[in-house]
């Protein structure tokens, strides 16, 4: 790797690392907070499925205005989410037993972040579209080791000092990306320059089109088999929702406790950067197609081993599955939208992607918070289970009608 290619992953790479921390703190202990505040598991799901929705409407339509140029460009918006997440940490650490006004705010930190999540990932294919060499998944990957060594720390942490040193966390995190994404400026370029870029070799030539992006219906009919994948998507990130959601409530009753969620987050994030960087380094050789299967194989695994777990160590060898399963997914999902989506539907197909994962949250929060409140957590491992394998099933069928430039 050169060393301007060094420099620019370097900073893109901080950029991840700050979001997938807060992430984290965000996300990971949604529950953990929540519990603490009062919250039943059904109540739990209902803010985050609300908050999924919310997310799910809103990444199309923020793709949508950022593929129109002006103001809004991704550097510009991930800023603003970032100061909206740390405003609202802000405002939870003014409140106290008001569950009405916790829901709220909390809802909106958990959407607000969602919906930035494709922005990032556009970010760097825009920033390559200019001339800027990042390696995405090496960057994509330290990002996931940014997030294992915050939920290492910061399970013992609340363990100790409680829930509201999470929200401190958001607000440090949050101002550190501010930072970081200001002093992330493409390079000055030509117009001509620029125009010579714009659109990517590696494109299928039936999406090159006449340089303005296609409306959201357009979008659906031009792409069949990336919606397929879409479908995929929801049935499999069903259950990646569900593990992460509530796995506070899975560890519990094998004897576990916040230490061990820590513990367990920190097995599965930590594990993702090699694969990450392996796969961004072998985006040319390898079928994201293929490897798309193996994620999707790999989400199914990782369910059906929770769902037998009796002990702690056999949840930490299902969080291991990360390595084949979300590690995989991620940066081959989004070299496959940035090889077989037209360049000025980029940020559009990134936010389609993104948008699936917070629809599945939508159905995994309404559903599972209502089993685990019910029935009890290993119907909720069951039911994931069963929906895993739909989701495996029709990977392999969308990645069987992608054409062979999918690669």
């Amino acid at each position: 790797m050169n060393e301007r290619k060094q420099f620019w992953t370097l900073r893109y790479t901080l950029i991840n690392v700050s979001y997938f921390a807060a992430f984290c703190t965000v996300h990971a202990y949604a529950a953990v907070y929540l519990l603490d505040r009062g919250f039943t598991n059904t109540r739990i799901g209902i803010l985050l499925a609300v908050a999924n929705i919310a997310s799910a409407l809103l990444q199309p339509v923020v793709a949508s205005v950022i593929d129109r140029g002006g103001f809004f460009t991704n550097r510009n918006v991930i800023m603003i989410c970032a100061a909206a997440i740390a405003a609202g940490s802000g405002l939870l650490l003014l409140m106290h037993d008001n569950r009405v006004a916790i829901f709220v705010i909390y809802a909106l930190i958990y959407m607000i972040q969602f919906t930035y999540m494709p922005v990032m990932t556009a970010l760097n294919f825009e920033y390559r579209l200019k001339g800027v060499d990042i390696f995405y998944g090496l960057a994509r990957g330290l990002g996931s080791a940014g997030f294992a060594v915050t939920s290492a720390i910061i399970g013992k942490v609340v363990e100790a000092e409680g829930v509201r040193v999470l929200l401190y966390c958001n607000i440090a995190i949050m101002l550190v990306q501010i930072v970081v994404v200001w002093f992330f400026r493409i390079p000055e370029r030509s117009s001509a320059e620029d125009e010579d870029r714009e659109d990517p070799g590696d494109a299928p030539a039936d999406t090159k089109d006449n340089g303005r992006g296609r409306t959201i219906v357009q979008f659906v009919r031009a792409y069949p088999a990336f919606m397929v994948m879409l479908a995929a998507t929801v049935f499999l990130f069903f259950t990646h929702n569900m593990l992460n959601d509530y796995l506070i409530q899975i560890i519990r009753p094998l004897g576990g406790s916040e230490s061990n969620l820590g513990i367990a987050t920190f097995i599965a994030a930590l594990l993702e950067l090699p694969t990450m960087a392996f796969i961004s380094a072998a985006s040319k050789k390898i079928s994201m197609r293929f490897m798309l299967v193996l994620a999707g194989i790999s989400f199914t695994v990782k369910a059906v081993i929770m769902m037998l777990a009796v002990n702690i160590p056999m949840v930490y060898a299902s969080q291991a599955m990360q390595m084949l399963a979300y590690a995989v997914f991620i940066p081959a999902s989004a070299y496959y939208v940035s090889t077989n989506i037209s360049a000025h539907d980029q940020v559009k197909g990134q936010a389609f992607v993104t948008s699936c994962f917070t629809l599945a949250g939508v159905f995994s929060s309404l559903i599972c918070g209502v089993i685990l409140d019910h029935l009890g957590e290993k119907a909720m491992l069951v039911c994931g289970s069963m929906v895993s394998i739909i989701g495996t099933a029709l990977i392999i069928i969308s990645m069987k009608m992608s054409p062979e430039e999918g690669k």
